[in-house]
């Protein structure tokens, strides 16, 4: 796969929500303790066809440049071979988040 072609799925839990995205740019930023995901990639549909979960999600980011997630807030990210269907999903209450200090590391 070209490096300019890459796709990456992030999950990450927000309030009660497990949010799962797609983007071509996910880095550590700039802001410790923070994850910049950049190009929200949401599939193409048809016109016909419209699923509201991912339309939700498209709303939500429509303004959106570039999003700051809290890394104690990401439950994974893969690369994959194209975009899915993005959603959300309510919690079960099994996550858990590690204590973060806050404090950058010496």
């Amino acid at each position: 796969m070209k490096k300019s072609n890459r796709i990456y799925k992030v999950i990450f839990a927000s309030q009660d929500s497990v949010y799962e995205i797609f983007a071509r740019h996910v880095y550590p930023s700039d802001m410790y303790g923070f994850v910049e995901v950049e190009e929200l990639v949401f599939g193409e549909r048809s016109q016909v066809l419209v699923d509201p979960a991912e339309e939700k999600l498209k709303h939500e980011f429509a303004q959106v440049k570039c999003s700051y997630i809290p890394m104690h807030s990401i439950i994974r990210i893969d690369e994959v071979e194209k975009e899915g269907t993005a959603k959300i999903s309510k919690s079960n209450g099994a996550l858990h988040h590690l204590p973060f200090s806050g404090k950058k590391p010496v």
